[in-house]
């Protein structure tokens, strides 16, 4: 994501939310470089994040998110995933305490060097949101009053 993008994520652009998420998905996104099957497997996982765990956004997994300070100070130490995943539960323990999410539209630039292994990690990142969806179920990143 260009750097000049970050002005879209800060007030008063994005004034009434708490996280700001970029979105390669969202209405006037644009994806440069990317290689089809890139996009295709990144589609799918989203698929699943929507099944799964966050059936209102689009795309979990572009890197850069935005939070209010109250909002990290009260998900990040309810995190329990350190993968590739912890981003799809940062945004699903916010989803299920109440903070406003939006997805904001930006320019994103496919680099070939990425970390992530297809194949080797797919099948953690699926076993991830099973615990995720679980841990929802059963109330686990819900604070008592």
């Amino acid at each position: 994501m260009p750097i000049e993008e970050i002005a879209h994520f800060l007030p008063p652009e994005q004034e009434g939310y708490d996280i700001a998420i970029a979105s390669r998905e969202a209405k006037g996104a644009k994806r440069i470089g990317e290689p089809l099957y890139r996009h295709l497997v990144g589609r799918v996982f989203n698929l699943l994040v929507q099944v799964l765990t966050l059936p209102e956004l689009n795309d979990t997994q572009c890197g850069f998110k935005c939070f209010t300070a109250q909002a990290a100070e009260d998900l990040f130490p309810k995190m329990t995933i350190t993968g590739w995943t912890f981003d799809v539960e940062i945004l699903a323990i916010a989803r299920q305490s109440g903070y406003r999410i939006i997805e904001v539209p930006i320019p994103w630039y496919y680099k070939s060097h990425s970390k992530i292994h297809v194949m080797r990690d797919s099948m953690k990142m699926a076993s991830d949101l099973l615990v995720i969806r679980r841990n929802i179920r059963q109330g686990k990143y819900v604070q008592p009053n």
